[in-house]
């Protein structure tokens, strides 16, 4: 098992999962993380932590189309193992329909 960020992470982009990860699995894009899952320990601590519960265990059904979106741009991205300031209009995405269709990219993130 290992965990993975799903797209309502999209346009939000909370950090608050960076700072807890003990292995440093996430990776950032330009508006969004996604977690390595050959490097994630399946430790849970990053579950909790997302404030849009966009983490989840790669056994939940939902997460099944989200588990290759992070491997492929885990190997591309930046690794983040600090926590930054979300995009300062990060709260009018929290709900927001269609976010992958509409607003993902495929850019990478600043990274540490």
């Amino acid at each position: 098992m290992t965990y993975i960020v799903n797209d309502a992470c999209i346009r939000c982009k909370y950090m608050d999962c960076v700072e807890v990860c003990p292995v440093d699995c996430f990776y950032e894009g330009e508006n969004m993380l996604v977690i390595h899952p050959d490097e994630c320990i399946d430790c849970g601590v990053c579950e909790p932590e997302c404030p849009v519960n966009a983490i989840l265990p790669d056994t939940e059904a939902e997460a099944t189309p989200w588990l290759e979106l992070n491997k492929r741009f885990a190997a591309i991205w930046p690794n983040i193992t600090r926590k930054r300031e979300p995009p300062a209009d990060a709260d009018e995405f929290v709900d927001a329909p269609g976010k992958y269709e509409k607003h993902f990219s495929p850019e990478p993130g600043e990274g540490d």
